[in-house]
């Protein structure tokens, strides 16, 4: 086995261990009195998993509340969860203006790695212009350079190699500090505000989500260009791109088909849907991930629909 094959496995969570993380997730939630609604309920047990099981670095929390006391409750929960089980320990609350994240600190740090090395391909498209135009080099393009100084800046805060329990080591927060002159503001073991990480660019948050999110089309545009983006969206048809995975649990509550992520692309750069050449290189690095715990999860599915023109919130 590789070494870097070998740090992933460091972090995953086997099949044997799901439920009795769920267990913990449900204990905590009950702990704190947090009624989520069903789906909602259903939508976070998915995402720690997820996160747990090294198929994604981060994901956002859009659903169970409003900031700050959002905020609040996940890194209670984590606080809770993390007492009980070391399956939480490498995760974080993380903040971003008025986005709110589950971070894997391990996965995510990987995650950099493989965008650096261009391991995973990112591609870039243009929302600025009418028709919206693919970008594959994004060192050609001005906001394209400024993204990848922020994923530099974010290795910094990262570092794979000297993370100590997951966490941040002090030597790379000093060194991010310097380097940028922005300040990593960690109020709590749990919570990691990087509100800064966009200070002097144009990258939106939009563009920083599709990147964080391990999405491999970006939707790109500057900060003055909002409006733009979003008419040249919202006139457009878009491929929906849904991957779908199952728990390997003979418990009732996870032998249904949930969704993983989903993304989309405008119809005209994406016409060959699950054929083109970027999604058969995406889900070849997804089926990697989830070789790695297949012991967690029983099956890896990518389902394609279309969605006809209509209101785009940026």
């Amino acid at each position: 086995m590789e070494d870097g094959d070998q740090k992933v496995k460091e972090f995953l969570v086997e099949a044997v261990d799901l439920e009795d993380l769920l267990k913990v997730l449900d204990s905590s939630l009950s702990r704190i009195k947090w009624r989520l609604k069903t789906l909602a309920r259903r939508r976070l047990e998915i995402d720690v998993l997820a996160l747990c099981t090294g198929m994604r670095p981060v994901v956002m929390i859009d659903y169970g509340g409003k900031m700050p006391e959002l905020q609040e409750r996940l890194c209670t929960l984590l606080d809770l969860s993390q007492k009980e089980s070391a399956n939480f320990e490498h995760l974080r609350v993380m903040v971003i203006h008025d986005m709110i994240y589950l971070v894997h600190s391990r996965g995510l740090a990987e995650h950099i790695q493989s965008s650096l090395n261009s391991a995973a391909e990112l591609l870039l498209v243009d929302l600025e212009q009418d028709p919206p135009k693919m970008i594959i080099e994004a060192e050609k393009s001005p906001l394209g350079i400024q993204l990848l100084s922020i994923q530099k800046w974010f290795s910094v805060l990262f570092p794979l190699d000297e993370m100590r329990n997951g966490f941040l080591s002090g030597h790379g927060t000093e060194n991010a500090e310097s380097s940028s002159n922005n300040r990593m503001e960690c109020q709590s073991s749990q919570f990691i505000d990087l509100s800064s990480c966009m200070q002097d660019t144009q990258v939106t948050v939009p563009t920083l989500n599709g990147w964080l999110l391990g999405y491999p089309v970006v939707y790109m545009f500057g900060k003055e260009h909002i409006a733009d983006a979003i008419y040249n969206l919202s006139t457009k048809s878009l491929h929906i791109f849904k991957i779908s995975i199952c728990r390997n649990t003979a418990s009732s509550r996870g032998s249904q088909m949930e969704e993983l992520l989903s993304f989309t692309v405008p119809y005209d750069l994406s016409m060959g849907g699950s054929s083109e050449q970027w999604a058969k290189a995406y889900m070849s690095y997804m089926q990697v991930k989830w070789e790695r715990c297949k012991r967690a999860w029983r099956s890896l599915h990518l389902e394609v629909s279309e969605c006809y023109p209509q209101a785009i919130v940026l």
